[in-house]
């Protein structure tokens, strides 16, 4: 074990309804609402401080890995260009300019292009993983703006705010966007037992088809732009969708929940072409035969994850159906907590907890 190690997670999340309404400059000109929770996918980050000036970004994950020599400034460029452009950030704001030298490898238990916000929530480990390494105490709204300045605003990255701020902080969240980039994040606190049958009535199904968000949520800014009368009704209707979803949950009317998922999804199609296709539509449909009450993709749409609601009984069914396909169902549990970093000194934890290294892609606190 390499002394003073910095290691960092952060969770995945479904959307379960608003997406989409965060996105500028939707959510600037008429408010965004979005409902999301994390699940137990993460993002990981491990920083190894170096002593020879080298910066060295290695996504296993991606198979991808890129190396500046001592002396050399972290360029800008395509090939793991989320790493280059936080790095450069905290060079920048938090180390006065002066270079860092470390191995910063990272990886996921999803794929960019999932549907789970997998690239937002990388961001925001790895910046979880700097904070630990310098000790910068950044809080969670400080770590989500500081994640969607890097990935949207300096990389120029399309895409929305909800993503950083479901994984700075974790859990079930109802969560208001405004203008001038204004975020308000509502932690729900909802009852065990409804916890418990959400999860055991959901279904998550990857299909196999990992796509470029970027494209799809550009068409939904264009058409917010150009005034597209059938895209506006859409994302006010998936406004709406978010406030009705929240207060289901809250009240334990899962009937409800179900209703408004079914038509979320039928109003997100809405938004821009190339959210939903034949395949997506095949799934949904023999789902929906087999006993599922609803269902939708969560993301940006195109491929990725969807989720199904299924009563408990009709479980083995929709099993079955969706077994016809080439995709995967995952198992996955809710999760409480947001991201979280911590240091390693010769084999021992400092920080937050301990941790008990079982294999070196999965961490579980001791």
């Amino acid at each position: 074990m390499i002394s003073n190690t910095i290691r960092a997670r952060a969770p995945l999340r479904l959307g379960l309804a608003g997406g989409g309404t965060d996105v500028s400059p939707f959510s600037d000109t008429h408010g965004g609402c979005v409902l999301n929770a994390t699940i137990d996918l993460y993002a990981q980050a491990v920083i190894e401080p170096r002593s020879d000036g080298r910066v060295i970004f290695s996504a296993e994950d991606r198979e991808e890995a890129i190396q500046f020599p001592p002396g050399e400034a972290v360029s800008n460029g395509e090939l793991l260009r989320l790493h280059r452009g936080i790095h450069r950030r905290i060079v920048k704001q938090f180390n006065g300019g002066r270079p860092l030298s470390l191995k910063l490898t990272t990886f996921a238990d999803a794929p960019a292009g999932s549907g789970l916000g997998t690239s937002s929530t990388m961001v925001v480990c790895m910046l979880i993983a700097y904070s630990e390494w310098l000790q910068l105490g950044l809080g969670d709204y400080e770590i989500a703006r500081l994640a969607f300045e890097i990935e949207r605003q300096e990389l120029g990255l399309a895409g929305g705010k909800q993503d950083q701020y479901a994984a700075a902080f974790g859990g079930f969240n109802f969560i208001e966007f405004g203008p001038h980039d204004k975020v308000l994040v509502n932690p729900l606190r909802i009852k065990e037992w409804v916890l418990n049958e959400l999860e055991a009535s959901t279904v998550l199904y990857y299909t196999g088809q990992s796509r470029e968000s970027a494209h799809i949520i550009q068409r939904q800014i264009d058409n917010t732009r150009a005034g597209d009368a059938r895209s506006l009704e859409a994302t006010l209707a998936l406004k709406q969708d978010a406030i009705d979803m929240k207060e289901a949950i809250l009240r334990g009317d899962l009937g409800t929940y179900a209703a408004v998922l079914g038509r979320s999804w039928a109003s997100k199609k809405q938004m821009a072409q190339g959210i939903s296709n034949p395949a997506i539509d095949a799934v949904y449909d023999r789902a929906l035969l087999a006993g599922a009450l609803a269902g939708k993709i969560s993301g940006a749409g195109g491929g990725g994850f969807m989720m199904f609601f299924v009563p408990p009984e009709a479980r083995m069914r929709v099993l079955r159906e969706l077994a016809q396909f080439p995709g995967q169902v995952m198992n996955f549990h809710f999760t409480e907590g947001g991201a979280k970093g911590w240091t390693l000194q010769n084999g021992l934890a400092r920080g937050r907890r301990p941790v008990v290294e079982t294999n070196p892609a999965s961490l579980q606190t001791a």
